[in-house]
């Protein structure tokens, strides 16, 4: 009970430092909030101080920060979060209806998600059931480039051609569940691929369980055993599925802004933007909420799935060290994305050529050109140094930060959630105003939000690793707790984190993509790959190739991140059983080695 009140309050602290963040947000920016709510509603109207005066004493501005943010508390009891700051409406109903949207949007992209997991995984259901694992093979190419397309330029795409050229669904507001279609694809396709990508590295150590035998045994069929090793799988996976529905409504912005969706995502940006503080901080609370609910549910699910195992330490351990995976295919792809790099360095990715505007590939620019008859090959070479290294720091970063704070769950667990409901464009205004604008705020904040899936799945796993009777019978031979971190629980959980990190590699360029595409990140004439497809999105029905070469770049990078996760593994050192004369201070063998060497 101590435990619970103690989480509960430091959740609470959390979400009001938050809170309370969003409303210091102008102050902390040192920008005139009446000068910025002025550009909102009128933007052609002359900011002279008589105006300005007016918006101050109309919104109470002169009072200070505490007074408005106490004003908003005192509140929120009676169901009040204040009225809008640009049109004077009722913030309770706007983020209500708004969050309503939201939760259909990602119900529908939920559903897309698992059919997409269940596609990628499939093979690997078929040949466990089968009991024919041992011709399983590392892959995972196509389901890493899904994985790896912007959900905008997937949005643009389905819109254009579903939506407009094909008239099969409409691309364009929100009015009944057709229009719930292609969004919920956009959304659901990527996820879905991560998901299926995280099922499909546990289920080889389900199938290889003791109870696969026993059902063998007893007769069942491969499709009975193909859903119970599925069963066996979720509760490592559903404290990230909290994390994509939280994820997905909070960072479904530039979704909701193309098939204009009026959901909680896209209200929270444009509130972000013109500072409306009312709207952004009911939007924010509604967040944590949401995303307390979502870890809340999770919780309770893991604790059904897996009953008294877990209390008990029943459990087997589903990441069992295992040798490198050899392929070559992490050296085609990284072969390619080297060839692509060199050859676009050796040329200008700043010469115009307006004669050759929006040209299809050639021997001359064998990636075509862009409106102004800049080559897309220079751009895309040139902008991979700063998209990849970047993108690389970000993620060693936020692997090492995801374990250490995973290793705490009681101190992580919420603050994943509190983070995780924060989307990257609030986060880089919350960055800026701190920081100030620069190179370097964009990469501040994606690396102060890139690391809550990493955190939670190294939760999960210790949760389980933990309940492994493997680890009960090392504890009950005198393990002490650094032995069992050392040598038992990091080689379990740091090599399917690690490849979680290495899946999450192209996100992270996404991530500072979206930012530079709004205008916080990178700015032109860089050729960063996530402008090249902000740019060249007006393009796309035109001139294809020029949204296709920064987005087959990061495809390829996706591939790339997760045919090397294949060979991410650590296989602990054999040590000599002990001798008969050993005394109680040496340290003891797992029993699982006990049993290897014996």
């Amino acid at each position: 009970m101590r435990h619970h009140m103690a989480t509960l309050v430091w959740r609470v602290l959390l979400a009001a430092t938050l809170v309370c963040g969003i409303g210091l947000l102008p102050w902390l920016s040192r920008t005139d909030p009446a000068l910025t709510v002025l550009k909102a509603r009128s933007a052609d109207r002359d900011p002279t101080p008589r105006v300005l005066a007016d918006i101050r004493a109309q919104l109470d501005l002169d009072k200070g920060p505490l007074h408005l943010l106490g004003q908003w508390l005192g509140g929120l009891p009676r169901g009040d979060a204040g009225r809008s700051w640009l049109n004077g409406t009722q913030v309770t109903p706007t983020v209500v209806q708004a969050l309503g949207v939201s939760l259909l949007l990602v119900t529908v992209a939920l559903v897309v998600a698992a059919l997409t997991a269940a596609l990628v995984c499939a093979r690997t259901l078929w040949l466990g059931a089968h009991r024919r694992l041992d011709r399983r093979r590392s892959g995972g190419g196509a389901s890493a480039m899904l994985a790896a397309l912007p959900e905008f330029l997937t949005a643009s795409v389905l819109a254009t051609v579903v939506g407009v050229q094909l008239g099969w669904l409409p691309a364009l507001g929100w009015y009944g569940p057709q229009w719930t279609v292609l969004p919920a694809l956009a959304l659901g396709l990527p996820a879905g691929a991560v998901l299926g990508r995280l099922l499909d590295d546990l289920l080889p150590g389900a199938f290889a369980e003791p109870w696969t035998q026993a059902a063998e045994a007893r007769g069942l069929r491969g499709r009975t055993v193909a859903v119970k090793a599925v069963r066996r799988c979720l509760p490592a996976l559903l404290p990230n599925l909290g994390l994509f529905v939280v994820g997905l409504t909070a960072g479904s912005v530039a979704v909701e802004q193309i098939y204009d969706i009026p959901g909680l995502g896209r209200t929270t940006l444009q509130a972000a933007l013109a500072q409306d503080l009312p709207v952004l901080q009911a939007g924010a609370l509604a967040l944590l909420l949401l995303a307390a609910g979502a870890t809340g549910l999770a919780t309770l699910a893991v604790r059904r799935l897996t009953g008294p195992a877990l209390r008990d330490g029943a459990l087997d351990s589903l990441h069992r060290p295992r040798r490198s995976t050899r392929s070559t295919l992490p050296l085609v792809y990284g072969g390619l994305l080297t060839a692509v790099v060199v050859l676009g360095l050796l040329r200008d990715p700043l010469a115009l050529d307006t004669g050759a505007r929006l040209r299809p590939p050639s021997r001359a620019h064998p990636f075509g050109t862009d409106a102004l008859g800049r080559d897309l090959l220079a751009r895309v070479g040139h902008g991979a140094l700063d998209t990849l290294l970047v993108a690389l720091a970000i993620s060693v970063t936020a692997l090492v930060v995801g374990v250490l704070l995973g290793l705490l769950p009681r101190l992580s667990g919420p603050l994943v959630d509190t983070v995780n409901a924060v989307p990257p464009v609030l986060a880089a205004l919350l960055v800026t105003a701190v920081a100030g604008s620069g190179a370097g705020t964009p990469a501040l904040a994606v690396a102060a939000v890139s690391w809550a899936a990493l955190a939670a799945h190294t939760s999960s796993l210790l949760r389980q690793e933990r309940a492994t009777s493997h680890l009960t019978a090392t504890r009950a031979l005198g393990a002490n707790r650094w032995y069992l971190l050392r040598h038992e629980l990091l080689p379990a959980i740091l090599p399917p984190v690690a490849r979680h990190a290495l899946l999450r590699l192209p996100g992270v360029a996404l991530a500072l993509a979206s930012l530079g595409f709004l205008g916080l990140g990178t700015q032109p004439p860089a050729p960063g790959w996530g402008l090249l497809l902000a740019e060249n999105q007006p393009y796309a029905e035109r001139a294809p190739w020029a949204v296709l070469a920064p987005a087959a770049a990061l495809a390829l990078l996706g591939a790339l991140a997760v045919s090397a996760a294949g060979g991410v593994r650590w296989r602990p050192r054999r040590r000599a059983r002990p001798r008969p004369s050993a005394t109680r201070t040496e340290q003891p063998l797992p029993a699982r080695e006990l049993v290897e060497s014996g």
